[in-house]
């Protein structure tokens, strides 16, 4: 086997953790002089094809009367098969096991059948497991597609932990946690940007995430309005999805337009958490929370909810600040304590900064590279 990997990258392509996850993962592997083929129905959003190494291969839908929708695992599945022959892989390491592990399985037999070998590595991230998964139509779908992966990652072990109890997995799962570029994630101010959103005796608060039911966006607004009676304080919403109407709603409801500033998606978004003060994470459940430690590599403390993998990132009173159902109004104090009090304020901002040192690009990468080589000297 060569040093050099082939490899079939398979995620969704949205601003979400996993496609993030599986974008930056990629490009790490191409600057290390592996070949990486991502193969999406769209190009991933953190995705620079010009980069050396990297290619991208668009999923085609076909449309026909017959199928009132149409059916993307099939149309995934012959793109894999395709992308395989053409490209000699190696593996395919698919990110979420509904739909890309099972459509990885049903490549790999195919291409079996062809007199070829590729080995499949299912990361889990979350949904797929904590909710979609969990769903009785699905669930016999998702144990099945792990048992039938030659490795399988978690990216917490909460997510581990959820999918041993609740799948019939027989299948050993290694967990190994996001990852944050720090050359990237770093924190540095662009001159002047700041008081674009927040005047200088105003403390800046941020939430960033893709606007769906569980992130609670809703309440974000919430945290925010109860914060903000008491620390002048301004807040940036980055990202969109479905839930969007109704927090833009939720802000007019509580007469703060004008102190609230929907940015939409940005992909330079460690400019924006790089002049925060706090940012507000308050999801019903985060498997990891790539977001908050993205926040934190900047020197940002989080508020977020306790639950999920979060408290393996987050310590309370430390690095930030873990807010159950119960103690809402004591999460608040403490926030509004941190955002008021210079010290400790500073010392949040240092906490965060090294707790975000666990998690280096170079050292996850290696565990992954390893667990590639493993799969591939069996």
């Amino acid at each position: 086997m060569s040093d050099s990997l082939r490899i079939g990258m398979v995620c969704y392509p949205t601003f979400g953790g996993s496609g993030v996850v599986a974008t930056e993962l990629g490009k790490a592997l191409a600057d290390r002089g592996h070949s990486v083929h991502f193969i999406s129905s769209t190009q991933p959003a953190r995705l620079d094809v010009f980069r050396e190494n990297l290619f991208f291969h668009e999923v085609s839908m076909v449309h026909y009367p017959l199928f009132e929708h149409s059916p993307y695992v099939l149309a995934l599945t012959g793109k894999m098969v395709e992308v395989a022959r053409e490209q000699d892989l190696d593996l395919f390491h698919v990110h979420y096991a509904i739909p890309h592990a099972t459509a990885a399985h049903l490549a790999r037999e195919i291409l079996a059948g062809q007199g070829r070998s590729i080995k499949v590595l299912t990361t889990l991230h979350g949904t797929d497991i904590t909710l979609v998964g969990k769903d009785a139509n699905y669930a016999p779908v998702v144990s099945f597609a792990i048992q039938q992966s030659d490795a399988v990652t978690a990216v917490s072990e909460f997510l581990r932990q959820e999918t041993l109890a609740h799948f019939d997995c027989r299948k050993e799962i290694e967990a190994i946690p996001n990852f944050v570029d720090h050359k990237r994630f770093r924190p540095y101010a662009r001159p002047g940007l700041r008081k674009r959103f927040a005047a200088e005796e105003e403390k800046l608060l941020i939430h960033v995430s893709n606007f769906r039911k569980v992130k609670r966006t809703d309440r974000v607004v919430d945290w925010f309005q109860l914060i903000s009676k008491e620390v002048p304080s301004r807040l940036i919403m980055v990202g969109d999805g479905p839930e969007l109407p109704r927090t833009e709603q939720r802000v007019k409801e509580w007469g703060l337009g004008s102190a609230v500033h929907f940015v939409g998606r940005q992909d330079m978004v460690e400019e924006l958490y790089s002049i925060s003060n706090l940012m507000l994470l308050p999801s019903e459940t985060e498997s990891f929370g790539l977001a908050a430690l993205e926040a934190m590599a900047c020197g940002v403390p989080v508020m977020a909810s306790d639950a999920g993998g979060l408290p393996e990132l987050i310590e309370h009173g430390s690095n930030g600040l873990l807010v159950s159902e119960e103690g809402q109004a004591e999460g608040i104090a403490r926030a509004v304590h941190l955002l008021s009090h210079a010290p400790t304020a500073a010392a949040f901002s240092k906490a965060a900064l090294a707790a975000s040192e666990k998690y280096q690009l170079s050292e996850i990468l290696n565990r992954y590279q390893a667990l590639y080589r493993g799969l591939l000297d069996n």
